[in-house]
């Protein structure tokens, strides 16, 4: 089953079209990475699909759903999650307790137990915790879970969101340039642990410009320019397409691919 399909998609702002007639679908259990220069749709495409914009024409299906316009608790609730270009930190929270807040979903409400701190809430917390110290230890921050956020390293902070956005136990996951601003080692892990997450059965969605992590880790790539789909293929596909080529990659972008290749 198509686990998401957007069918011709627009969105416009100020009568400039930051999305036209979009549509593609995506598999579960994949890696689907979007790439395209500055300003071709990217962040807009996802802010579309986790309900932070409405689409002026179009539908967007999860799992046979209609969730144009469904506002993103909601979304997280279906099993859609993510990370933004811009760090979301609690930056004077710890590592675990940023972590915990993603777990919100998956906890009881009812304030008078919370308020008298009854044993179900107690071991509610406890069970809470032990989840967030897991998903810290994925991301390989486990040394880190008591330390405050604003404490740690830019790269750290990038695999804390992930843990973050894991918490909410997704079945899709957006990832908006998790490596960026990020040096070659912090890239590697977040490369390593893309791969790992998809393992783990979790869809991935990657907006990315490194190109060579787009390479190593995609198993599918969906190329815009200016809000439309320009190409969509595999790495190998999209590498030596020639519209990718002309319009997007030049010089630089075959450059980088080279060494992406090597």
């Amino acid at each position: 089953m198509t686990l998401l399909r957007v069918e011709e998609m627009s969105i416009e702002f100020g009568g400039v079209h930051a999305i036209e007639d979009l549509s593609f679908v995506i598999e579960p259990g994949a890696i689907h990475s979007i790439i395209g220069p500055n300003g071709a749709g990217k962040t807009t495409l996802f802010n579309l699909i986790t309900g932070l914009y409405r689409a002026s024409r179009g539908r967007i299906m999860f799992e046979d759903r209609d969730i144009g316009g469904q506002p993103p608790h909601r979304l997280a609730r279906l099993g859609l999650s993510r990370t933004f270009q811009n760090l979301q930190i609690f930056f004077r929270m710890t590592a675990i307790e940023n972590v915990m807040v993603g777990r919100h979903l998956h906890e009881s409400r009812n304030v008078l137990a919370h308020l008298l701190r009854l044993p179900a809430v107690v071991r509610q917390n406890q069970r809470t915790s032990a989840k967030a110290r897991e998903l810290l230890d994925f991301v390989g921050l486990a040394d880190d879970a008591d330390v405050a956020a604003g404490a740690m390293p830019y790269g750290a902070l990038k695999r804390l969101e992930i843990a973050r956005a894991l918490a909410v136990e997704p079945k899709m996951l957006l990832l908006d340039e998790p490596a960026a601003g990020c040096n070659p080692v912090e890239t590697q892990e977040i490369d390593h642990l893309i791969q790992q997450i998809a393992k783990t059965g979790v869809t991935v969605v990657l907006v990315e410009h490194d190109m060579r992590l787009v390479m190593n880790v995609s198993t599918h790539i969906l190329v815009l320019d200016a809000g439309r789909k320009l190409a969509e293929g595999s790495a190998a596909e999209v590498r030596a397409n020639p519209a990718v080529i002309a319009a997007y990659l030049g010089a630089q972008g075959q450059r980088e691919l080279a060494r992406a290749q090597g």
